[in-house]
């Protein structure tokens, strides 16, 4: 199953590898955010630190793109984001459908990051009839049953799937024969696809389950430490008080007893 790769043909003949494509939305982000702020340049340092990668890997991206800043200066933000979108195919307009609009179908389709990122929901299709016709995030809700149709009309490259995992499979095969090569599958399942067709998973319960792997061992780690900790020392006993002789050479007192201590 290809898992993970752009289809962009265009990108492969540059000879980008993967990992560096993976980086590149990261960028744009960070240099989104300074474009909006109206910042002309930044450094290769302060781009990475917003990125969450480190600088010298930041410039080796950079280079696969024939981008190498100006010393001194370092990167121009504008030209940046557009030579970036550029190579993400984010210049143009993306339509998008999205299949089973549950709680998580409606949530992507109220996402409102799509339109400002190059794509467009062109579709929400659920087999439920009672949701045929329905508004969600202002689109009315079509059925199952037209799908091939609308792919076709829209011209429809990316498809989102927000199904349960049992029919998830049976949504991704309509798809890829309806013409659609890019698949997002957010259904807790394994999808099986054709050569030239691309799936990106994302598995919210994986990335929790990892996080609780850390949690573990973090906490681990912490007892470990608490137990190679050594041990606070034991102060040494107070000295006990002895008896002090008798001013009268050892004599008892008028009550029988030896003092215990010398009269002042």
């Amino acid at each position: 199953m290809a898992t993970g790769r752009t289809h962009r043909p265009a990108t492969r003949s540059r000879g980008i590898p993967e990992a560096t494509v993976a980086r590149l939305p990261l960028y744009l982000r960070a240099l989104t955010a300074l474009s909006e702020r109206s910042v002309p340049t930044v450094s290769s340092e302060e781009l990475a630190a917003a990125a969450g990668v480190n600088s010298a890997k930041l410039r080796k991206d950079f280079s696969y793109l024939g981008s190498y800043g100006t010393r001194g200066v370092g990167y121009d933000v504008e030209y940046l984001v557009y030579q970036i979108s550029r190579e993400l195919g984010l210049t143009q307009d993306w339509p998008v459908v999205i299949v089973g609009i549950g709680n998580l179908g409606a949530a992507l389709a109220g996402y409102g990051g799509f339109a400002s990122r190059g794509f467009r929901v062109a579709a929400l299709i659920d087999a439920d009839p009672a949701m045929t016709g329905r508004p969600v995030a202002g689109i009315p809700v079509q059925h199952s049953d037209d799908l091939e149709k609308i792919i076709a009309e829209d011209g429809v490259s990316i498809g989102v799937i927000a199904t349960p995992a049992g029919v998830a499979q049976q949504v991704c095969d309509r798809l890829v024969a309806a013409g659609v090569t890019s698949i997002l599958n957010f259904a807790p399942t394994v999808l099986s696809v054709p050569d030239g067709v691309d799936v990106r998973k994302v598995d919210l319960s994986i990335e929790l389950q990892i996080l609780a792997f850390h949690e573990q061992r973090k906490a681990g780690e912490e007892a470990g430490a608490d137990s190679a900790r050594p041990a606070a020392p034991v102060p040494p006993p107070a000295p006990r008080a002895t008896a002090a002789p008798a001013a009268d050479g050892g004599r008892k007192g008028p009550d029988g007893d030896v003092p215990a201590v010398m009269p002042a």
